[in-house]
């Protein structure tokens, strides 16, 4: 059916099959990710112990780190089920981005000219692997940093930290989807050159202030207060901003 013969009904239809096609699908894989219980939580826990690869890593360039034990804790009847069933939903709204990102471009793209659909097309595939990459920096990086650092922190020996589960899930996939949105910053920058409202010229011009607002931001984001933690989140996203220019510039 051409775009020309559909009526507001029909889009209206489209657009409730999506969502039903995205509904499923995002249902299929929490169902999926939850029948992987073990598997799932020793993922989403590693980054809790000494041995995570993060700090093998460290180890293996010769910065040594100290053994730290805490521990996870629940206090709430239900909490182990529903912490279950939530890391499930997430793992399962992460893994099941690209396919959500396909059902809308299959939906706005008959409203589109060829070229801007190659180019809607191509940002959406790049902005999927930037959002995994991010989603990998947060992961791999920057939450053990954090987990580490406000887990070892006591305002006095007399206090202990316990840490809930549940504190520890929601700042995990917080941070993880933070990230992933911040590494699409080359892409907004594609997009704002391609309608006329930025050049390289502007970035350039405006360096100081956008370092200052990423600096800023990472400092929002980051739920530590070390200057470490805060130059591993805010390095790589200066770095995509100069890809940013040298993109635009082209």
């Amino acid at each position: 059916m051409s775009d020309e013969k559909l009526t507001f009904w029909d889009h209206l239809d489209e657009l409730r099959n999506v969502f039903l096609r995205i509904v499923i699908c995002l249902l299929v894989l929490t169902i999926a990710a939850f029948a992987f219980k073990t598997q799932l939580f020793e993922f989403v826990l590693a980054p809790s112990k000494v041995d995570f690869i993060f700090y093998r890593l460290l180890e293996k360039i010769g910065i040594r780190v100290e053994a730290f034990d805490t521990q996870l804790i629940n206090t709430e009847l239900t909490g182990q089920f529903m912490a279950h069933i939530r890391v499930s939903f997430y793992v399962a709204a992460i893994l099941g981005t690209p396919y959500i990102l396909r059902q809308i471009f299959a939906f706005v793209a008959p409203g589109l000219y060829t070229n801007e659909r190659r180019l809607v097309s191509n940002v959406m595939i790049s902005g999927t692997a930037l959002f995994f990459i991010g989603v990998a920096v947060a992961y791999i990086l920057i939450f053990p940093l954090s987990y580490r650092f406000l887990a070892l922190y006591m305002v006095n020996e007399s206090v202990t930290n316990l840490i809930s589960l549940t504190s520890y899930i929601d700042v995990l996939f917080v941070l993880a989807l933070l990230m992933g949105l911040m590494f699409e910053l080359p892409l907004v920058a594609i997009l704002m050159a391609r309608l006329g409202f930025i050049d390289a010229k502007f970035l350039r011009r405006y360096r100081r202030h956008a370092i200052f607002a990423i600096l800023a931001l990472s400092a929002i984001i980051t739920p530590t207060t070390d200057i470490v933690t805060l130059l591993m989140v805010s390095a790589p996203i200066c770095i995509l901003y100069e890809i940013s220019i040298a993109i635009i510039r082209k």
